[in-house]
């Protein structure tokens, strides 16, 4: 379960053509290139570098997207060599293989497409056009720069981020070459520098000539020196050091790249939610910082998160403040364990029983509606066994948040969908608070609010993709309900 959803996380320069004569030329064309299934391979085999957005037209974050885009792809487009940007409509019938082929699972989503396509890398840059500009300028140079003074170590080595710095006594061979093998996998992730002289370097031992692989680091030790030249198990070794023994959630924009690894991290993720202006923080730090060095090479992740900043969380996790100091555990198979009030004399011992299987899980549901009567019918975890999956009917079941701006917009279009069925049997449209309710995991996959998916009266499940009008709704509703239910809404009352 990508948590991506919470971490809402992440598209400026105009550039003023020289001549005059040239300016409303410039207005009316678009820099940002328009690719689809049938001109898709033939453009992106022909550059070395190129940036794809895949948007769908109803997307709110892709029409907020894309004047910065377009105003990037004009920049870029004055470089020498030209950067192309360019988007496909992931929406679009016919361009839905490539959106399964890059795997595209959310809008916008941008991709960086190296050597014609053959590698492929998430973008993970600004999402404002200078921003933009910026990152791909650097994304688009050499994945590791050479640092020959003070002045370049403190271009590459930012002491918020994690750098990857190779000492070399000469850039040649075949550590060397692997170390930028390295860089150009890793460079979306992470800086890289590589130099003759460690006495450039403010960390480490300055009289190592090596071949070295030094990685600095802004938590736990500040550097650690790796003489492992495989890139597949050097790769590895960056994975595992590059994760905080503690990731720390606040306000601070330095510890959000940390925490979108916390959650995409394989592993069962332990959150301690703490009032980080509490007598007894420095306490809850130090007892729960003890229990993650040991169970570091298990299992499990661990965060600490400050209440104040964590509202996402709690909205997502149906938590309240009033169980705060709490630690909640997720594993990934969506199962939860709970300790409100928690003292920090008692993480390690809750922890020790949360592993040896004596925590019993957690479910998370409202109470089943007493009255169930408005045309959207309202289902809790309680309840959906019953309602959705042994209903026998063909649902249209919105999963959504009551803090969510785009959900609150379409809940009129669902109770016009719900009452245009509302003399149909076989049909029912229905909502779940995915925040306050635990939903069936590896059915359902709920990445963002609104999500929507539509079972058939005969069992099978599939996320809606339709388009989220009452008339986009109905038709999609009529064309994959199962045929042996066909009362509905005419066309007449469309």
């Amino acid at each position: 379960m990508a948590i991506r959803v919470w971490i809402a996380l992440f598209i400026c320069i105009f550039a003023l053509l020289g001549l005059t004569s040239h300016a409303s030329e410039s207005e009316s064309k678009e820099f940002v290139v328009t690719l689809d299934h049938s001109n898709f391979s033939d453009f992106v085999g022909q550059h070395k570098f190129i940036v794809v957005e895949f948007y769908a037209p109803w997307c709110g974050h892709c029409k907020k997207l894309a004047p910065e885009f377009e105003k990037a792809a004009q920049v870029l487009s004055q470089t020498d060599p030209p950067i192309f940007l360019a988007k496909v409509d992931a929406n679009e019938e016919a361009n839905k293989v490539l959106a399964s082929e890059f795997e595209i699972r959310g809008f916008p989503t941008i991709k960086i497409l190296r050597y014609g396509g053959s590698v492929v890398q998430d973008y993970k840059g600004p999402r404002e056009a200078d921003g933009i500009v910026s990152y791909v300028k650097k994304q688009s140079g050499p994945a590791s720069a050479e640092i020959k003074s003070s002045e370049d170590a403190d271009a590459v080595i930012d002491v918020n981020k994690i750098n990857i710095v190779g000492v070399f006594p000469e850039f040649s061979g075949e550590k060397f070459e692997n170390f930028t093998a390295l860089a150009e996998r890793l460079r979306a992730d992470y800086d890289f520098g590589h130099t003759s002289d460690a006495k450039l370097l403010p960390r480490g031992d300055s009289s190592v000539s090596g071949p070295v692989v030094r990685l600095f680091k802004p938590f736990d030790e500040l550097f650690i020196d790796f003489q492992e030249f495989d890139v597949d198990a050097l790769a590895k070794l960056v994975e595992e050091a590059t994760i905080p023994t503690v990731t720390v959630f606040n306000k601070d924009p330095n510890n959000h790249p940390f925490v979108i690894k916390f959650f995409n991290s394989p592993n069962a993720k332990a959150m301690l939610f703490v009032n980080f202006n509490s007598d007894l923080i420095d306490t809850f730090k130090s007892k729960y910082h003890e229990v993650a060095k040991q169970y570091k090479s298990s299992d499990i992740s661990f965060l600490i998160g400050d209440v104040e900043a964590s509202q996402g969380a709690f909205q997502y996790f149906g938590l309240k403040e009033d169980q705060v100091p709490l630690i909640i555990i997720q594993k990934n198979d969506g199962e939860k364990y709970l300790k409100p009030n928690v003292e920090p004399d008692h993480i390690a011992s809750w922890v020790k029983e949360f592993k040896d299987g004596k925590v019993k899980p957690f479910k998370k549901s409202e109470p089943t509606p007493e009255v169930n009567s408005e045309p959207v019918k309202v289902v809790v975890a309680d309840s959906f066994q019953d309602m959705v999956f042994n209903s026998g009917k063909n649902v249209l079941l919105e999963f959504y948040a009551p803090w969510c701006g785009h959900c609150k917009q379409l809940a009129p279009i669902l109770d016009e969908v719900a009452a245009s069925f509302e003399n149909d049997a076989d049909v029912m449209i229905a909502k779940i608070d995915a925040t306050a309710n635990d939903i069936p995991q590896g059915t359902f996959e709920v990445q963002g609010y609104p999500t929507l998916y539509f079972k058939s009266a005969s069992g099978k499940i599939s996320p809606y993709q339709g388009e989220r009008t009452k008339e986009g709704f109905i038709d999609y509703i009529q064309k994959n309900r199962d045929k042996a239910a066909e009362q509905g809404p005419g066309k007449d009352e469309l």
